[in-house]
């Protein structure tokens, strides 16, 4: 009976150490970027970060400087879809039908930056009425050029990407973009920029002035940031934090 007790008791355990020890699942993510160019710099700081934000969270990441490969067979591939300074235009028919299907399906999380908002006609092409619906109804207008540095202020401090994130905080160097109408009433607001603390001051506002938003009309976990035009903001550690959050929380 003593050996019959020992090898029921010492059984589970072994189970209990397995189990502990399991690798942890692969988080594959696609990131679309532009390199080059002005924003060069803040694509090469965020790969960077991202190398190590790989290493830290067990993701997997592919990087393409086209949609000339996104199809909905390879998109399936991921669980979440970075848009790192690329714009909503330029993509081929098949790219978008397999984007909409990828968002509207919720088959993976999107998490985009800065030109993903470049909502307009822009070197020939047509603006992508989905995309200017997907990001709230609104159309690119104006922007700083000369950059500035400002304040931006939390508004839903409970949702997931703003967790650990200062109630405000600042922003360096970024452009700011505005649109032909405040995306507020069609998505849900995260963060604003306070357009009163421009440093150097700008007469480009927008009065209510959305720059971190979620779209819950659709499946998939999504955030957008307005901002992405400095490698100074992987030195600004709310920044780091959203993007961290933003990372593990859409591709859930």
């Amino acid at each position: 009976m003593k050996k019959i007790y020992y090898f029921v008791v010492w059984l589970p355990a072994l189970f209990i150490m397995s189990c502990c020890n399991a690798p942890q699942p692969l988080v594959r993510g696609l990131i679309l970027t532009e390199r080059g160019g002005q924003h060069g710099p803040f694509t090469d700081a965020a790969m960077e970060w991202l190398d190590k934000f790989a290493e830290i969270h067990h993701f997997e990441f592919t990087e393409i400087n086209s949609t000339d490969s996104i199809t909905e067979k390879f998109l399936d591939r991921f669980d979440v879809f970075i848009q790192l300074d690329f714009p909503p235009y330029t993509w081929t028919p098949e790219s978008q039908q397999a984007f909409i299907r990828y968002i509207e399906e919720g088959r993976g999380g999107w998490v985009g930056f800065h030109h993903a908002t470049l909502l307009g006609d822009f070197d020939g092409y047509p603006m992508w009425t989905w995309f200017s619906e997907f990001m709230g109804g609104i159309r690119f207008q104006h922007y700083i050029a000369a950059t500035a540095s400002a304040t931006v202020q939390v508004e839903d401090p409970e949702h997931p990407v703003m967790k650990n994130v200062s109630g405000s905080f600042v922003i360096p160097d970024d452009e700011w973009y505005t649109f032909n109408r405040s995306p507020h009433p069609n998505v849900r607001v995260l963060a604003s920029v306070d357009e009163s603390s421009y440093e150097p001051a700008s007469d480009i506002t927008m009065g209510d002035h959305p720059v971190i938003w979620c779209n819950e009309q659709v499946k998939a976990r999504n955030v957008y940031f307005l901002m992405g035009h400095s490698p100074r903001l992987f030195e600004t550690e709310n920044f780091v934090i959203l993007f961290s959050n933003a990372l593990l929380w859409a591709s859930q």
